[in-house]
């Protein structure tokens, strides 16, 4: 999806890609592998440059130590087998924590460009937000300041994305101090934004949001470990006093520290308190996890957590970590 939604990153983009090596590849090193793998999966996330996090999180994965390895002398044969498990690990590290993009294309300014009417309401609609005065007037260089204001959901990449901005800015006079008038704001704007959107279909850019995508995944690695599921299940049941929580207590603790065991906070927020009455409907009845012998509590916690792993890769929740 580009301009003006967003795309969800979630490494099935990458279990086709051509890991095919060059003819002429006789030996790589360890370092060179690893510049493939980015290279290949970058291409096929939209060009998007991968976070450093994700890198090294894909290298711990197969316990690789990026110093030791980038030195290895190997072969075609060990370079392409070295080069699927990394793509692979990548797309893995996706699957457990996907990223939100936005594609930046230029079709949201262009939309703004295209109709008069709507460019004359932005135009207004930017002025009058940076006009905190209320002088009628703007500095030429407050058309950069407009441009953040519209920001990515708008179509607008930043700086550190798209760093010819400044020399759009420079091209079009639009760095001074020289005041403007609301219609010599939009007869400066109008150009940039064209500029922009014309860089933009050239060469798309793709920012990553501040959008965690909760898909049970974290869920899922405690269960399959059963010292860690020990762990959460007996910091559950417990208070820090050591007594045992009731069902409703249960509840109020995993709304309020769920994030520790890859729940979504319930504030504020109708789908996820659906999706919390919808877990705990079946066990409402029991008035006091004390009613159960500790056997039966851990398979109750057990069930409620595994519920939430599978509701959750069903129907993920979107959390904006910005609010």
């Amino acid at each position: 999806m580009a301009d003006g939604g967003l795309t969800v990153i979630d490494g099935s983009q990458l279990r086709s890609v051509d890991l095919s090596l060059a003819e002429s590849a006789a030996t790589l090193t360890g370092a060179q592998v690893i510049e493939l793998a980015e290279s290949r999966a970058s291409s096929s996330l939209f060009g998007l440059a991968l976070p450093e996090t994700l890198k090294s999180a894909a290298l711990l994965r197969l316990n690789i130590d990026a110093g030791s390895f980038s030195g290895t002398e190997l072969d075609k044969d060990e370079a392409a087998a070295r080069l699927k498990d990394l793509v692979n690990a990548i797309a893995d590290e996706l699957k457990d924590e996907p990223l939100v993009v936005a594609i930046l294309d230029g079709n949201t300014l262009r939309l703004f460009l295209e109709d008069e009417d709507d460019f004359a309401m932005l135009a207004e609609n930017l002025f009058t937000d940076l006009d905190t005065e209320d002088k009628g007037k703007l500095r030429t260089n407050e058309i950069c300041n407009a441009l953040a204001h519209m920001g990515v959901e708008m179509g607008i990449p930043p700086v550190s994305e798209f760093p010819q901005l400044i020399d759009i800015l420079k091209k079009h006079g639009a760095e001074g101090e020289e005041e403007l008038g609301q219609a010599q704001f939009a007869q400066v704007l109008q150009p940039v934004m064209q500029e922009i959107a014309e860089a933009l279909t050239a060469k798309h850019v793709v920012v990553i949001q501040n959008i965690e995508i909760i898909n049970g995944s974290k869920i899922r690695k405690i269960l399959a470990d059963k010292k860690q599921l020990t762990n959460v299940i007996e910091k559950i049941l417990h208070d820090e006093e050591g007594g045992e929580r009731n069902m409703g207590e249960i509840r109020g603790f995993l709304e309020k520290n769920g994030k520790e065991f890859g729940l979504p906070p319930s504030k504020d927020d109708e789908a996820v308190i659906l999706l919390y009455d919808g877990m705990f409907s079946e066990v409402e009845n029991r008035n006091n996890a004390a009613g159960l012998d500790k056997e039966e509590s851990v398979v109750l916690m057990k069930e409620i957590l595994g519920k939430f792993a599978e509701q959750l890769e069903a129907s993920p929740v979107f959390h904006d970590l910005d609010n």
